[in-house]
């Protein structure tokens, strides 16, 4: 069942992994440092600059967190070596973004600006007005601060108003047409 489970993971350089015996993953790299608690039954070894997840068992739940656990060490490995970036789109007649401080403020078509707090362990920057780059070493807050920012205006299918992923495919739907007679 987890072909991804039984892939090696290959240690950059510059990247220092521990393993404590309640199996308490460390990763320390150039860009940060990640610590994470895997369960006992997984078995996580480091050998010849590959890292390796075994499982006990052939059972279902067994393979599936065998496969999620290596996906989650993998996510850690590249985001302590290479941060992790999301970037947003904001489309729309006086739509705009700024940040100040840790502070989002956005002008996204209500009487009044939203404001999001930047929390710690994330870097948020608008390169322009209609711009949202957000970096961190964590994927899954990257990602969600990411979908949080996106949820405050999703785009509308007519016009394509709102916060987009940058790239994203926005399914658009035809307007109303006067009757003919």
């Amino acid at each position: 069942m987890s072909r991804i489970g039984n892939k090696a993971i290959t240690i950059p350089e510059g990247v220092e992994i521990t393993i404590s015996s309640s199996n308490e993953v460390t990763v320390k790299g150039p860009k940060g440092t990640l610590t994470r608690q895997f369960n006992p039954l997984m078995v996580i070894e480091v050998k010849d600059g590959q890292l390796t997840v075994a499982r006990p068992n052939e059972e279902k739940h067994i393979k599936q967190l065998h496969g999620t656990t290596r996906a989650l060490i993998a996510n850690m490995i590249e985001g302590c070596h290479q941060e992790f970036v999301r970037e947003l789109e904001i489309v729309g007649i006086g739509f705009k973004a700024a940040i100040a401080g840790n502070k989002l403020t956005m002008n996204i078509g209500y009487s009044h600006p939203v404001e999001m707090i930047v929390e710690e362990g994330l870097k948020v920057e608008c390169p322009s007005a209609t711009t949202i780059k957000v970096t961190g070493i964590d994927k899954q807050r990257v990602g969600e601060f990411a979908a949080n920012v996106r949820a405050k205006r999703k785009p509308e299918p007519y016009k394509g108003k709102g916060i987009r992923y940058k790239g994203e495919n926005i399914r658009r739907k035809e307007g109303k047409t006067a009757a003919k007679k």
